[in-house]
């Protein structure tokens, strides 16, 4: 018997029907104001902050981030006249060479990869080996965590999903709860990047301020002002230094009622997940199916896992620290990800898996990760719909003339935090911000050490709203490699990360007074 209307739209949530109330209305006003919006020089004035803003707004009120952002999109949509979404912001954004990077590589990748390691038991076999080394209990198992974040420090979504796929079997054995093991994972994602340089990351940042100031004459003129920046990157510092502290239970509060109730739960009950949560990892990435004929062994795990390490940090090292390449040195991390699959499949069949077997773990893996591309699609048009109407420029603009040099590093890491966090990028982040802000710090007081503060303001303050913003692909990917609810992680990780964001903007303006 086929369900009434009425019945379909009972079984839809709250959140749902909320956020499907509004997509109706947006659709009447776009046809109503479409293109009526007054246009400034390249932003809609207050109306460009609504998008991201409602989106964020609706995730945190319904719980329902997939019907939110698209709220968010289409709301753009109205005010930059741009009605037909599909076609100006869906198509283009998830067209695009980068999504596609994410959804082919380090989604179906990472997620085959797990299916795979579902089939041969490498994941949990290495769970045993590390648990037996290193992990005895949930502390060891949190601070294994912290470690594995440094030690796949590339950031955003290399760190996250390495990281998370590593480290969730042994942290579920030991009882960490899903909400603790993503803030981890997500905190040591970025932040690790911008404290230990071996990475992308200098020589993006080189590439947007080569020639903005007087200091930065050549990209490596600005790769060397970001290692000496690194000291006063105090975001990425303090970031990671309450982690460590986190990870061995030594902080003397945990900020976050959400995360303390989280930590006691796991504890009285031994609950990964809060009841009635949805975490992003489906059961094909955590359901066991080893064929009974199967030895599992560390090389299941190693043989992958070597496999993305060296193909992806080996020839970097070669090419920038060998052969001195600092312009565009070699970093394969594409073809890591997907060699590291095929060796996971290629083990696997010289063990005496047969091929079917393998390639079902596989596609089960990939299922595993549908919903997490889901709304990693609709981020991504988000950012699209927040440059179409200008929403970092009427931020930068309308903070433009607080320029006090005592609280300019702490305005510029808060300016930073807020458009990062409402357009779920630190990099496109960086693009906006870095080549306004630099050029206006030198002009406020061209000091060397007051550049240093505000470099480190504008790395670390992006790194914040990416990191705490429900439309970032890390945090997604947190929350997806590490089988945790999106808006759990959300609310428990934001009061940890505005500790360190305080801490690093009050140092930022005592550095100004005293020593500047």
């Amino acid at each position: 018997m086929s369900e009434t209307p009425d019945t379909l739209v009972s079984r839809l949530t709250k959140g749902n029907r909320i956020n499907l109330a509004i997509v109706f209305i947006l659709i009447i006003l776009g046809i109503i104001f479409q293109g009526r919006f007054p246009e400034y020089e390249g932003h809609f004035g207050f109306w460009s902050v609504l998008p991201p803003l409602v989106a964020i707004v609706l995730a945190f009120w319904t719980k329902e981030v997939i019907s939110s952002l698209f709220v968010g999109i289409a709301l753009g949509g109205v005010i930059s006249g741009q009605v037909n979404l599909v076609e100006h912001f869906l198509l283009p954004s998830i067209g695009t060479e980068s999504f596609a990077m994410i959804l082919l590589v380090y989604l179906w990748s990472l997620g085959g990869l797990i299916g795979i390691w579902t089939r041969t038991g490498g994941a949990e076999k290495f769970a045993i080996w590390a648990g037996n080394l290193i992990v005895r209990g949930p502390k060891s198992a949190k601070f294994f965590t912290w470690m594995m974040g440094l030690v796949f420090h590339q950031g955003g979504t290399i760190s996250t999903v390495l990281t998370g796929a590593t480290v969730r079997p042994i942290a579920d054995k030991h009882k960490v709860s899903h909400e603790e093991l993503a803030y981890m994972v997500d905190s040591t994602a970025s932040p690790a990047a911008t404290i230990i340089p071996f990475n992308v990351w200098p020589f993006y940042i080189g590439g947007l301020l080569v020639g903005t100031i007087p200091l930065f004459q050549t990209e490596q003129d600005v790769v060397l002002f970001f290692i000496d920046a690194i000291p006063f990157n105090f975001y990425g510092i303090f970031a990671l230094i309450i982690t460590l502290l986190f990870a061995w239970e030594y902080l003397p509060w945990v900020p976050g009622k959400k995360m303390r109730a989280a930590i006691k739960r796991v504890k009285e009950t031994g609950k990964l997940d809060r009841d009635g949560a949805e975490p992003m990892a489906s059961k094909e990435l955590t359901d066991m199916q080893i064929p009974e004929d199967y030895n599992p062994g560390l090389i299941d795990f190693f043989g992958p896992i070597g496999t993305l390490l060296g193909v992806a940090i080996i020839p970097f090292i070669i090419s920038y620290h060998v052969m001195g390449n600092t312009d565009d040195p070699t970093l394969l991390i594409a073809e890591a990800f997907v060699l590291a699959v095929l060796a996971g499949i290629f083990i696997a069949l010289v063990k005496g898996m047969d091929l079917q077997t393998a390639i079902e773990g596989f596609v089960d893996g990939c299922k595993g990760v549908t919903i997490g591309a889901i709304i990693l699609a609709l981020a991504v048009s988000l950012k699209s719909v927040a440059e179409a109407v200008g929403t970092a420029e009427y931020i930068v603009q309308l903070t433009g003339n607080a320029i006090d040099p005592v609280f300019l590093p702490a305005i510029l890491m808060i300016l930073c935090m807020i458009i990062a966090f409402s357009a779920g990028t630190s990099w496109g982040t960086y693009a906006v911000v870095f080549p306004v802000a630099m050029p206006l710090a030198w002009a406020v007081m061209p000091d060397e050490f007051f550049m240093v503060l505000c470099f480190g303001a504008v790395l670390g303050g992006s790194v914040f709203g990416d990191q705490c913003s429900p439309i970032s692909d890390t945090t997604i990917l947190s929350s997806l490699a590490t089988g945790c609810d999106l808006m759990d992680h959300v609310y428990t990780q934001a009061p940890l990360a505005l500790t360190a964001a305080g801490l690093g903007a009050t140092l930022y303006t005592l550095l100004v007074i005293f020593f500047v």
